[in-house]
Protein backbone atom coordinates (compact mmCIF):
# COMPACT_ATOMS: atom_id res chain seq x y z
CA UNK A 1 0.00 0.00 0.00
CA UNK A 2 1.08 3.70 -0.89
CA UNK A 3 2.48 5.98 1.74
CA UNK A 4 -0.31 8.23 3.08
CA UNK A 5 0.45 11.84 2.70
CA UNK A 6 -0.41 14.91 4.48
CA UNK A 7 -1.55 18.88 3.57
CA UNK A 8 1.33 19.73 5.27
CA UNK A 9 5.18 18.19 5.30
CA UNK A 10 5.76 18.24 9.28
CA UNK A 11 9.29 17.04 10.38
CA UNK A 12 9.45 16.39 14.16
CA UNK A 13 11.59 13.70 16.05
CA UNK A 14 9.60 11.56 18.67
CA UNK A 15 9.55 7.84 19.51
CA UNK A 16 5.81 6.33 19.71
CA UNK A 17 5.26 3.11 20.80
CA UNK A 18 1.32 1.62 20.71
CA UNK A 19 1.42 -0.07 23.94
CA UNK A 20 -0.90 -0.22 26.81
CA UNK A 21 0.84 2.37 29.03
CA UNK A 22 1.50 4.79 25.91
CA UNK A 23 -2.32 4.45 24.25
CA UNK A 24 -5.31 4.51 25.79
CA UNK A 25 -8.79 4.47 23.81
CA UNK A 26 -11.83 5.45 25.83
CA UNK A 27 -15.14 5.26 23.84
CA UNK A 28 -17.51 7.90 24.17
CA UNK A 29 -20.73 6.39 23.34
CA UNK A 30 -23.51 7.76 21.31
CA UNK A 31 -26.44 8.18 23.71
CA UNK A 32 -27.24 7.94 27.34
CA UNK A 33 -28.62 4.57 29.06
CA UNK A 34 -31.95 4.32 30.50
CA UNK A 35 -31.34 2.35 33.48
CA UNK A 36 -34.36 0.06 32.41
CA UNK A 37 -34.62 -2.56 29.53
CA UNK A 38 -34.15 -5.85 28.52
CA UNK A 39 -30.47 -5.48 27.54
CA UNK A 40 -27.53 -4.96 29.84
CA UNK A 41 -24.73 -2.55 28.69
CA UNK A 42 -21.54 -3.78 29.95
CA UNK A 43 -18.42 -0.28 30.14
CA UNK A 44 -15.61 -2.90 29.84
CA UNK A 45 -11.47 -2.29 30.13
CA UNK A 46 -9.63 -4.38 28.04
CA UNK A 47 -5.62 -4.52 27.74
CA UNK A 48 -3.99 -6.23 24.82
CA UNK A 49 -6.96 -7.43 23.88
CA UNK A 50 -9.15 -6.91 20.28
CA UNK A 51 -12.72 -6.60 20.46
CA UNK A 52 -13.41 -9.52 18.53
CA UNK A 53 -11.15 -11.80 21.60
CA UNK A 54 -13.15 -9.93 23.93
CA UNK A 55 -16.11 -11.16 22.73
CA UNK A 56 -14.84 -14.57 22.16
CA UNK A 57 -14.21 -14.43 26.17
CA UNK A 58 -17.72 -13.50 27.39
CA UNK A 59 -19.56 -15.60 24.34
CA UNK A 60 -17.63 -18.65 25.84
CA UNK A 61 -18.65 -17.72 29.69
CA UNK A 62 -21.85 -16.94 28.77
CA UNK A 63 -22.16 -19.86 26.70
CA UNK A 64 -24.10 -17.69 23.72
CA UNK A 65 -23.35 -17.09 20.50
CA UNK A 66 -20.84 -14.31 19.82
CA UNK A 67 -23.28 -12.54 17.66
CA UNK A 68 -25.63 -12.27 20.50
CA UNK A 69 -23.20 -10.10 22.02
CA UNK A 70 -23.57 -5.88 20.47
CA UNK A 71 -20.44 -3.58 20.02
CA UNK A 72 -20.22 -0.14 18.57
CA UNK A 73 -16.54 -0.41 17.21
CA UNK A 74 -13.74 -2.06 17.16
CA UNK A 75 -10.77 -1.08 19.37
CA UNK A 76 -7.30 -1.68 19.43
CA UNK A 77 -5.66 -4.69 20.74
CA UNK A 78 -2.43 -2.94 21.75
CA UNK A 79 -3.56 -0.37 23.92
CA UNK A 80 -5.48 0.72 27.08
CA UNK A 81 -9.20 0.65 25.45
CA UNK A 82 -12.66 0.77 27.37
CA UNK A 83 -16.12 0.78 25.50
CA UNK A 84 -19.42 -0.48 25.90
CA UNK A 85 -21.07 -3.49 24.71
CA UNK A 86 -24.70 -5.04 24.99
CA UNK A 87 -25.90 -8.63 26.38
CA UNK A 88 -29.61 -10.12 27.30
CA UNK A 89 -29.85 -8.68 30.69
CA UNK A 90 -30.97 -11.95 32.13
CA UNK A 91 -27.13 -12.51 32.19
CA UNK A 92 -26.69 -9.72 34.58
CA UNK A 93 -26.69 -12.17 38.13
CA UNK A 94 -23.82 -14.53 35.90
CA UNK A 95 -21.73 -11.76 34.94
CA UNK A 96 -21.42 -10.51 38.69
CA UNK A 97 -18.45 -13.44 38.17
CA UNK A 98 -16.88 -12.94 35.79
CA UNK A 99 -13.18 -12.68 36.00
CA UNK A 100 -10.21 -12.45 33.04
CA UNK A 101 -6.98 -10.66 34.02
CA UNK A 102 -6.99 -8.84 30.95
CA UNK A 103 -11.03 -7.46 31.06
CA UNK A 104 -12.80 -5.89 33.21
CA UNK A 105 -16.30 -4.78 33.73
CA UNK A 106 -16.47 -1.21 35.23
CA UNK A 107 -20.12 -1.04 35.45
CA UNK A 108 -23.61 -2.47 34.32
CA UNK A 109 -26.48 -1.24 33.69
CA UNK A 110 -30.09 -1.81 31.70
CA UNK A 111 -31.32 -0.16 28.63
CA UNK A 112 -34.15 -0.83 25.63
CA UNK A 113 -32.04 -1.73 22.91
CA UNK A 114 -28.96 -3.90 21.94
CA UNK A 115 -25.70 -1.42 20.69
CA UNK A 116 -25.37 -1.77 16.74
CA UNK A 117 -21.91 -1.01 15.10
CA UNK A 118 -21.83 2.71 14.95
CA UNK A 119 -23.43 3.84 18.22
CA UNK A 120 -20.76 6.16 19.02
CA UNK A 121 -19.98 9.62 19.21
CA UNK A 122 -16.21 8.76 18.66
CA UNK A 123 -13.03 7.91 21.08
CA UNK A 124 -10.86 9.90 22.82
CA UNK A 125 -7.37 9.33 22.87
CA UNK A 126 -4.45 9.59 25.24
CA UNK A 127 -1.05 8.86 23.88
CA UNK A 128 2.66 9.58 25.04
CA UNK A 129 5.15 10.43 22.58
CA UNK A 130 8.55 9.80 23.60
CA UNK A 131 12.19 11.29 23.87
CA UNK A 132 11.00 15.17 23.00
CA UNK A 133 12.44 18.09 24.09
CA UNK A 134 9.95 21.05 25.92
CA UNK A 135 11.08 22.96 22.06
CA UNK A 136 9.56 19.75 20.35
CA UNK A 137 7.12 19.71 22.63
CA UNK A 138 6.15 23.65 21.75
CA UNK A 139 5.97 22.11 18.27
CA UNK A 140 3.73 19.48 18.21
CA UNK A 141 1.31 21.03 19.93
CA UNK A 142 1.29 24.05 17.63
CA UNK A 143 1.01 21.40 14.45
CA UNK A 144 -1.68 19.93 16.29
CA UNK A 145 -3.94 22.74 16.47
CA UNK A 146 -3.21 24.16 13.37
CA UNK A 147 -4.36 20.60 11.99
CA UNK A 148 -7.64 20.75 13.93
CA UNK A 149 -8.50 24.28 12.43
CA UNK A 150 -7.35 22.74 9.07
CA UNK A 151 -8.47 19.77 8.89
CA UNK A 152 -7.06 15.79 9.47
CA UNK A 153 -6.90 13.82 5.76
CA UNK A 154 -9.72 10.59 7.08
CA UNK A 155 -7.22 7.93 6.28
CA UNK A 156 -8.27 4.79 7.19
CA UNK A 157 -5.16 3.75 10.01
CA UNK A 158 -2.55 0.82 9.14
CA UNK A 159 -4.40 -1.36 11.39
CA UNK A 160 -7.37 -1.06 9.28
CA UNK A 161 -5.43 -3.87 6.89
CA UNK A 162 -3.24 -6.05 9.47
CA UNK A 163 0.21 -7.74 9.14
CA UNK A 164 1.80 -7.43 5.49
CA UNK A 165 -2.07 -6.63 4.30
CA UNK A 166 -3.37 -9.84 4.75
CA UNK A 167 -6.89 -8.47 4.92
CA UNK A 168 -7.16 -6.72 1.83
CA UNK A 169 -5.66 -10.39 0.39
CA UNK A 170 -8.61 -12.29 1.90
CA UNK A 171 -11.19 -9.32 0.99
CA UNK A 172 -9.95 -9.94 -2.78
CA UNK A 173 -10.72 -13.06 -2.61
CA UNK A 174 -14.03 -13.24 -1.10
CA UNK A 175 -15.02 -10.32 -3.40
CA UNK A 176 -13.61 -12.87 -6.30
CA UNK A 177 -15.62 -16.23 -4.89
CA UNK A 178 -12.13 -17.69 -4.18
CA UNK A 179 -12.53 -17.56 -0.42
CA UNK A 180 -16.05 -18.66 1.41
CA UNK A 181 -16.52 -16.83 4.90
CA UNK A 182 -19.09 -17.87 6.64
CA UNK A 183 -19.52 -15.13 9.41
CA UNK A 184 -21.27 -12.49 8.35
CA UNK A 185 -19.34 -9.84 10.71
CA UNK A 186 -16.41 -11.27 9.38
CA UNK A 187 -17.87 -10.97 5.34
CA UNK A 188 -19.03 -7.50 6.33
CA UNK A 189 -15.60 -6.39 7.82
CA UNK A 190 -13.05 -7.34 4.98
CA UNK A 191 -15.95 -5.82 2.17
CA UNK A 192 -14.91 -2.43 4.39
CA UNK A 193 -11.37 -3.07 4.21
CA UNK A 194 -11.71 -3.30 0.53
CA UNK A 195 -13.81 -0.01 0.16
CA UNK A 196 -10.70 1.08 2.39
CA UNK A 197 -7.67 0.46 0.48
CA UNK A 198 -10.03 2.41 -2.27
CA UNK A 199 -10.81 5.52 -0.20
CA UNK A 200 -7.17 6.01 0.95
CA UNK A 201 -5.57 5.98 -2.97
CA UNK A 202 -8.62 8.63 -3.69
CA UNK A 203 -7.93 10.61 -0.54
CA UNK A 204 -3.92 10.41 -1.26
CA UNK A 205 -4.65 11.77 -4.93
CA UNK A 206 -6.60 14.40 -3.41
CA UNK A 207 -4.07 15.57 -0.82
CA UNK A 208 -1.78 15.31 -3.38
CA UNK A 209 -3.18 17.77 -5.84
CA UNK A 210 -4.00 20.08 -2.72
CA UNK A 211 -0.19 20.37 -1.89
CA UNK A 212 0.47 21.43 -5.26
CA UNK A 213 -2.25 23.87 -6.47
CA UNK A 214 -3.91 24.78 -3.44
CA UNK A 215 -1.10 26.25 -0.87
CA UNK A 216 -1.63 22.90 0.92
CA UNK A 217 -5.01 23.52 1.92
CA UNK A 218 -7.58 20.78 0.80
CA UNK A 219 -8.89 21.58 -3.05
CA UNK A 220 -12.46 21.59 -3.13
CA UNK A 221 -13.67 20.64 -6.81
CA UNK A 222 -16.92 20.53 -8.97
CA UNK A 223 -18.72 17.92 -8.31
CA UNK A 224 -17.67 17.42 -5.10
CA UNK A 225 -19.98 15.55 -2.26
CA UNK A 226 -20.37 17.17 0.95
CA UNK A 227 -21.34 16.70 4.41
CA UNK A 228 -23.90 18.77 6.00
CA UNK A 229 -25.17 18.13 9.33
CA UNK A 230 -24.94 14.35 10.78
CA UNK A 231 -26.00 12.79 8.13
CA UNK A 232 -27.31 15.05 4.76
CA UNK A 233 -25.09 14.59 2.00
CA UNK A 234 -25.19 17.74 -0.84
CA UNK A 235 -23.72 18.37 -4.35
CA UNK A 236 -24.06 21.98 -4.66
CA UNK A 237 -23.84 24.14 -7.74
CA UNK A 238 -21.59 26.40 -6.21
CA UNK A 239 -18.92 25.14 -3.98
CA UNK A 240 -19.45 25.76 -0.54
CA UNK A 241 -16.37 27.71 0.53
CA UNK A 242 -17.75 29.52 3.41
CA UNK A 243 -19.54 26.75 4.83
CA UNK A 244 -16.32 24.52 4.48
CA UNK A 245 -14.25 26.87 6.43
CA UNK A 246 -16.52 27.12 9.39
CA UNK A 247 -16.79 23.38 9.20
CA UNK A 248 -20.35 23.05 8.36
CA UNK A 249 -19.80 21.40 5.84
CA UNK A 250 -17.22 18.55 4.73
CA UNK A 251 -16.25 16.89 1.51
CA UNK A 252 -16.58 13.20 1.45
CA UNK A 253 -14.91 9.97 -0.69
CA UNK A 254 -16.48 7.34 -1.93
CA UNK A 255 -16.71 3.65 -0.37
CA UNK A 256 -17.84 1.84 -3.62
CA UNK A 257 -20.84 -0.47 -3.75
CA UNK A 258 -24.51 -0.12 -4.71
CA UNK A 259 -26.80 2.74 -4.06
CA UNK A 260 -24.44 5.33 -2.84
CA UNK A 261 -23.95 9.17 -4.20
CA UNK A 262 -21.32 9.61 -6.24
CA UNK A 263 -19.24 12.68 -7.35
CA UNK A 264 -19.81 14.74 -10.50
CA UNK A 265 -17.75 16.48 -13.10
CA UNK A 266 -14.50 17.27 -12.30
CA UNK A 267 -14.61 15.38 -8.34
CA UNK A 268 -15.95 12.50 -10.37
CA UNK A 269 -12.75 12.35 -13.22
CA UNK A 270 -10.37 11.25 -9.94
CA UNK A 271 -12.91 9.44 -8.13
CA UNK A 272 -14.00 6.66 -10.98
CA UNK A 273 -10.48 5.66 -10.77
CA UNK A 274 -11.05 4.09 -7.23
CA UNK A 275 -14.22 3.11 -7.88
CA UNK A 276 -16.01 -0.70 -8.11
CA UNK A 277 -19.00 -0.13 -9.57
CA UNK A 278 -19.56 -4.11 -9.59
CA UNK A 279 -19.30 -4.12 -6.45
CA UNK A 280 -22.58 -5.86 -4.74
CA UNK A 281 -22.65 -4.66 -1.44
CA UNK A 282 -24.12 -0.95 -0.35
CA UNK A 283 -21.59 1.84 -0.42
CA UNK A 284 -20.98 4.89 1.74
CA UNK A 285 -19.56 8.15 1.61
CA UNK A 286 -16.64 8.60 4.64
CA UNK A 287 -15.97 12.74 5.20
CA UNK A 288 -11.75 13.28 3.46
CA UNK A 289 -11.55 15.64 6.56
CA UNK A 290 -11.90 15.60 10.61
CA UNK A 291 -11.12 18.11 13.19
CA UNK A 292 -9.69 16.78 16.03
CA UNK A 293 -10.80 18.24 19.37
CA UNK A 294 -10.24 18.67 22.85
CA UNK A 295 -6.52 18.95 22.85
CA UNK A 296 -4.34 18.76 25.71
CA UNK A 297 -0.52 18.61 25.87
CA UNK A 298 1.28 18.20 28.97
CA UNK A 299 5.05 18.17 28.86
CA UNK A 300 6.87 15.54 31.50
CA UNK A 301 10.40 17.20 31.27
CA UNK A 302 11.81 14.17 34.00
CA UNK A 303 10.62 11.60 31.26
CA UNK A 304 11.06 14.14 28.22
CA UNK A 305 7.86 13.14 27.46
CA UNK A 306 4.80 14.77 26.04
CA UNK A 307 1.57 13.49 27.24
CA UNK A 308 -1.21 14.33 24.43
CA UNK A 309 -5.23 14.00 24.44
CA UNK A 310 -7.58 14.35 22.11
CA UNK A 311 -11.12 13.52 20.61
CA UNK A 312 -11.82 12.10 17.11
CA UNK A 313 -15.39 11.26 15.56
CA UNK A 314 -16.16 7.61 14.94
CA UNK A 315 -14.37 5.76 12.97
CA UNK A 316 -11.16 7.68 12.77
CA UNK A 317 -7.42 6.96 13.61
CA UNK A 318 -5.44 8.17 16.40
CA UNK A 319 -2.12 6.77 14.36
CA UNK A 320 -3.40 8.94 11.67
CA UNK A 321 -2.69 11.93 13.55
CA UNK A 322 0.03 11.15 15.05
CA UNK A 323 1.24 10.63 11.65
CA UNK A 324 0.32 13.63 10.66
CA UNK A 325 2.77 15.20 13.47
CA UNK A 326 5.82 12.91 13.14
CA UNK A 327 5.56 13.40 9.04
CA UNK A 328 6.10 9.71 8.73
CA UNK A 329 3.98 6.26 8.57
CA UNK A 330 3.67 3.80 11.39
CA UNK A 331 3.10 -0.08 10.50
CA UNK A 332 1.56 -2.93 11.87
Amino acid sequence: MRKRVYLSENRVNFKFTQTPTDFIVDEVPLYEFKGKGKYLILHIKKVEFTTWDMVAVFAEFLDINAQKIGYAGLKDKHATTTQYISVDAKYEKSLKKFHNKNIKILSMIQHDRAIRMGDLKGNKFTVNLQEITNIEAGQIEKIARATAKNGLPNYFGYQRFGRDNDSIKQAKEMIAGDLHIADNKVKNFLISIYQSKFFNEWLRERVITSREENEKKFLLLDGDVYLAGESKLITPKIMPTKDFLSHKTIPTGLLCGRDVFRARDAARVIEVKYDDEFLQEKGHRRVALIYPEDIKCQYIKKETKLRMSFTLPKGSYATVFIEAIAGKNYTA
